[in-house]
């Protein structure tokens, strides 16, 4: 990322801090294996373990109950599964539920067969219904197993946020497990697990300025853990086998301090939000604002302009020096109509243009986005 240029897509992955980087740098210096007893493994030990009480930290949990992973989407596989174990006792979770909205790493399920996932609607603002999610747990055959509800805490294109403790009470009434995807939420709202009621976390480093490559399963308790996928080694309690990459879990867990501390700053992002969605209104008082009476992260704008492909848009904004993105940057480059709009019932041809900015982000810098996106509109009128 040069100088010249303006990062607005913050939610696709956010910058690295330059803290983490240095605590990575520092990792990737020790020679050993944090499962060594000599005092180099040592060492290594000290660093993971550091950062596993930073990433606790964040979410108020127990340092113990963090599992680190390679990513979020391997922390959504370890815990989307029907098999699951008390102490000794198995536990089986027949089926998934998840929204409509979720990001496609827990639409797919993890470990579930497709037949067993249950997609749940939105209402017009992306919110879950809760009428419909509790006519499907009350119809849940508990004769086969019990009910796992993954939602996400704030989506990844209209950030919108979920009523996280609502739905935990009507899953925990129905004997259910909830799973908060709270990967775009870190660093941006509180992870309090006992504010959010929540059963299990799913984080990732580079939302919140760590490296990429690090992840976390954080749990409410450590009692009731899903079957491991890698079994070796006995890694993270035998929860996740296989020799740490201590060098991005310590910069995962120096990026999770700075989120924390940064957390009373929030209303420093809400009024970067405000800035950016003045400047679409100015350009275009046809704009929609995908969600704008919904409660969202403070960061993040999703519209879109009557007329106007987001591809099309992209590639101009590209042009200008403003990297935006058009909704989940998981799609492998695909640039299309967005299934989380679909599902709020814009049709299944509209797509958004998704701004998420961080604290390192400048007025000057969403001066640069209005004026890209004022010559951009301006010119495809003069071309109309």
């Amino acid at each position: 990322m040069t100088a010249s240029r303006v990062y607005l897509d913050h939610n696709a992955s956010a910058p690295l801090l330059p803290a983490a980087r240095d605590a990575m740098l520092a990792a990737l210096d020790l020679t050993a294996n944090p499962s060594s007893v000599h005092h180099e493994g040592r060492e290594a030990r000290r660093l993971i373990e550091t950062a596993r009480r930073e990433v606790a930290a964040l979410c108020n949990a127990k340092p113990d109950h963090v599992v680190f992973t390679s990513g979020a989407s391997e922390a959504a596989a370890l815990v989307l599964t029907p098999d699951w174990r008390m102490g000794r006792s198995p536990v089986v979770y027949s089926k998934l539920y998840v929204a409509e909205t979720d990001h496609s790493v827990i639409v797919a399920g993890g470990r579930f067969a497709a037949s067993d996932i249950v997609l749940l609607p939105v209402d017009g603002n992306g919110r879950l219904d809760i009428d419909a999610l509790k006519a499907a747990l009350s119809a849940h055959d508990t004769s086969r197993g019990l009910p796992l509800v993954a939602i996400h805490l704030a989506n990844n294109e209209s950030g919108v946020i979920q009523p996280a403790a609502q739905i935990a009470a009507i899953v925990h009434e129905a004997g259910g497990v909830l799973v908060l995807d709270a990967v775009q939420a870190g660093g941006r709202v509180s992870l309090d697990m006992t504010g959010l009621c929540a059963d299990f976390l799913i984080l990732a480093a580079h939302k919140i300025g760590g490296p990429k490559g690090a992840g976390a399963l954080v749990g409410n308790s450590d009692v009731l853990m899903p079957a491991p996928i890698a079994t070796g080694g006995g890694q993270e309690k035998g929860h996740r086998a296989g020799t740490e990459n201590y060098a991005a879990i310590a910069a995962f867990g120096v990026a999770a301090r700075e989120a924390l501390e940064k957390l009373p700053l929030a209303g420093e992002l809400l009024a970067r939000r405000e800035r950016v969605e003045a400047a679409i209104r100015d350009v275009s008082q046809d704009a929609v604002i995908f969600a704008a009476d919904a409660e969202r992260l403070p960061n993040t704008v999703f519209f879109a302009i009557p007329g106007v492909k987001a591809e099309t848009a992209l590639i101009a904004f590209d042009l200008a020096g403003v990297s935006v993105s058009a909704g989940s940057a998981c799609s492998s480059g695909k640039v299309g109509a967005s299934r989380v709009l679909k599902a709020m019932g814009y049709g299944d041809t509209v797509s958004g243009i998704r701004v998420s900015v961080g604290h390192s982000t400048t007025d000057a810098e969403i001066d640069r986005f209005a004026a890209a996106l004022r010559q951009f509109v301006q010119r495809r009128s003069s071309a109309a």
